[in-house]
């Protein structure tokens, strides 16, 4: 990996007090955080200081050669008040929208840090959705006499009439969305909270970045990224409560993060479907390392949005606890790029509601029916085109697994099966086994699986090229399942005990693909 960047300030200190910015009160100090920045910024660069205190504020617009250094037991509140947040020309989920301007942002930058102990809140409940199912029903009521607008089946309160419009009647909406003519609904056209587009040598370092509006951290087409020692949380519940989004990004570093977030943690992104594709931006050469994620989704996810592709990724020394699903890999048909060469190691998670770890190259498409006892699934080969996603080139080492609902699962697209994976040194728990469908070249080794539940341990179906070397699993009612008409070249070498055909179930059509090794 190259050598990353880090961004070095002049020492020279700017205090926002002494631009009148006051604290402890509603009074906002927005002129005064941007005028300390840009003063700054003008000077040759430095450090402006966020002292101890409540904090009220619009929109802070970071400045090139700024370290905007926040001490203990500042604690600054992004107001609730929409009219403060002008509509822009941004970005979101990949492509190029109209939103409103984010808390904290930052275009064309070089040489700029968010660092200290301080408390960034983005006041987000004034701005996300909230589904019902999400809520208990105490939580919910409370949430309608605050006000808001519900939907029309009532299972989703919006906060305002505007943003129940832009989501609910989006028909309604002006055809061609402008600056002015959206003005009515920019409720529903929530920011990320840090949004830093086109800058260089970036550090965000020791914060916490909390509530956001939608997505919480989100560089995009950036260079020279460290983000250490940070924070980062949502509500449960916060719709689109992403914790951190690397977007198209080149070189950097995220080490010694904790995550506690709505929607998925570590996600790394590259834009979506053509306006991806065309913008040809991978993010690429990161380094991730001891991180730690709580509630999410995902713990470390790459994708849906990832057409731009995704290279050249090591990551180690992750922690999930109570994570809905581990590692996440996800997109669907229409995507296109290259996710490849991606190395994990040294995985620790506990207690996994769903999945250790999931490729599913059918997110958001049409579900795909699945046998209920074999789990083999019969899709429809298309051709190849650049709007094939691809998923290759990847290597797990050392993953431990303390329970989860299954230890892993592919499914795979038959034009483009997911290629080259290998799976080394691995002790997963968890009520269901191993299943792959449209899979290739794929290693097992050193592999230790325990059901709690009776099932099949491993499920190989419409897959070639597999190996499943040093293997022992415990809890199972049936060892091996294998099936699907393109299936070839399959081997299987248990260890510790002697395994025959009556340990193998499968289609006697492929039965010369399957070979034990004593």
């Amino acid at each position: 990996m190259p050598e990353v960047q880090i961004p070095k300030f002049k020492k020279d200190t700017l205090n926002i007090v002494d631009f009148g910015a006051v604290p402890n009160t509603e009074a906002l100090c927005t002129k005064a955080i941007n005028d300390a920045i840009a003063k700054c910024s003008n000077s040759g660069g430095g450090v402006v200081v966020i002292p101890p205190g409540l904090w009220t504020t619009g929109p802070i617009k970071m400045k090139s050669n700024v370290n905007l250094h926040t001490k203990n037991g500042a604690f600054i509140s992004f107001t609730n008040d929409v009219k403060q947040y002008k509509l822009i020309e941004s970005y979101f989920e990949g492509n190029k929208v109209i939103r409103c301007e984010s808390p904290i942002m930052g275009i064309g930058l070089e040489n700029i840090a968010i660092t200290g102990e301080g408390i960034f809140d983005g006041n987000g409940g004034a701005w996300r959705p909230v589904k019902i199912g999400k809520m208990t029903a105490g939580q919910w009521d409370e949430l309608i006499k605050s006000g808001g607008v519900l939907s029309k089946n009532g299972k989703i309160w919006y906060p305002s009439e505007g943003a129940y419009m832009g989501n609910e009647e989006k028909n309604k909406l002006p055809k061609t969305a402008t600056v002015e003519n959206m003005e009515p609904y920019k409720q529903a056209l929530r920011p990320v909270m840090v949004s830093l587009v086109n800058c260089k040598k970036i550090l965000l370092d020791g914060v916490t970045f909390q509530n956001s509006p939608a997505w919480n951290v989100n560089p995009l087409m950036c260079e020279h990224v460290t983000l250490s020692n940070l924070t980062i949380r949502n509500a449960w519940y916060s719709q689109n409560g992403d914790g951190l989004d690397l977007e198209s990004c080149r070189i950097g570093t995220v080490k010694n993060c904790r995550f506690d977030v709505g929607d998925d943690a570590i996600c790394i992104k590259s834009g979506k479907d053509k306006e991806g594709r065309e913008r040809g931006k991978p993010t690429e050469l990161f380094v991730i390392t001891d991180c730690v994620v709580y509630h999410a989704h995902g713990g470390f996810v790459i994708g849906s949005e990832m057409s731009g592709g995704v290279k050249n990724i090591f990551v180690k020394n992750l922690t999930f606890n109570g994570t809905d699903c581990g590692l996440r890999f996800k997109s669907v048909r229409g995507r296109g790029g290259a996710v490849e060469n991606i190395w994990m190691e040294d995985v620790k998670m506990n207690n996994i509601p769903t999945d250790a770890i999931n490729f599913n190259l059918y997110y958001f498409g049409k579900a795909i029916d699945e046998d209920p006892e074999t789990g083999e699934m019969t899709v429809e080969s298309m051709p190849i085109t650049e709007e094939t996603p691809s998923f290759k080139n990847m290597y797990f080492k050392n993953i431990y697994v303390n329970g989860a609902r299954q230890a892993l699962k592919i499914m795979g697209i038959p034009e483009m099966p997911v290629e080259n994976l290998q799976f080394k040194n691995m002790i997963i728990r968890s009520e269901k086994g191993i299943q792959i469908n449209y899979g290739s070249k794929i290693d097992f080794e050193n592999i230790d699986l325990r059901l709690d539940k009776p099932g099949i341990a491993v499920s190989l179906s419409n897959s070639q090229n597999i190996n499943v070397i040093s293997f022992k699993s415990s809890g199972e009612n049936q060892l091996f399942w294998i099936g699907g008409v393109s299936t070839k070249n399959i081997a299987l070498k248990p260890n510790g005990k002697k395994m025959t055909f009556d340990d193998v179930k499968m289609l006697k059509s492929i039965k010369d693909e399957v070979k034990i090794i004593e």
